[in-house]
């Protein structure tokens, strides 16, 4: 599957046609890190590596791509890597931020909370299953399902931000999607409970 997917997203990279700008939730809720070492999984052409970069985090930009990781190599304050996401493990307690945009690998769920420092946030948006979606993926394994983000992610962050809505993919097709802003508890407590 691995080789696959390097091909499929080398010829979507070679032409270019993603998005360039970041989501609206990387540019509001970025700053929100306790630090500035950022993890960019699934960069694609680094529309979210370089934002962030420009915002001075040191960012590990990491895809399955070659094509899309040779277009960030040498750009400051970017370190990027082509990885498989199906076998790659992520390093616990080293990032203050993790981006993860239109890219769903469940195995990485715990991983990305692990990889966080404490208070770390991890900003998550993806496509959602439903019936009335426009396009579907040749793969339903691609989609969430209802309520899985916060099943996945409440037990250890605070969900600072999570909503199920309808909106446009890149190519303009009607779809549900799915957005989350969490903050990686402090030894199962939040900021919140510590000072009530």
């Amino acid at each position: 599957m691995a080789q696959e997917d390097r091909i499929r997203w080398d010829e979507k990279h070679s032409k270019d046609e993603m998005p360039h700008t970041p989501i609206t939730l990387v540019t509001e809720y970025a700053s929100l890190a306790p630090g500035k070492r950022a993890l960019d999984i699934a960069c694609g052409n680094g529309r979210h590596s370089l934002w962030l970069a420009e915002q001075g985090f040191k960012v590990d930009a990491l895809d399955i791509s070659p094509v899309a990781i040779e277009k960030l190599k040498g750009k400051p304050g970017i370190v990027a890597k082509e990885v498989d996401f199906d076998t790659y493990n992520l390093p616990a307690n080293t990032y203050d931020l993790v981006v993860k945009a239109y890219f769903l690998q469940r195995r990485l769920f715990a991983q990305m909370i692990d990889a966080l420092t404490p208070g770390g946030i991890i900003i998550l948006e993806t496509f959602l299953h439903h019936p009335d979606n426009e396009r579907e993926p040749s793969n339903p394994a691609f989609r969430l399902n209802e309520g899985e983000l916060e099943a996945a992610f409440d037990d250890r962050c605070e969900l600072l931000h999570i909503r199920e809505y309808w909106d446009k993919d890149y190519m303009g097709y009607k779809t549900m999607k799915a957005a989350m802003v969490a903050r990686k508890k402090h030894g199962g407590m939040t900021d919140t409970d510590f000072w009530s």
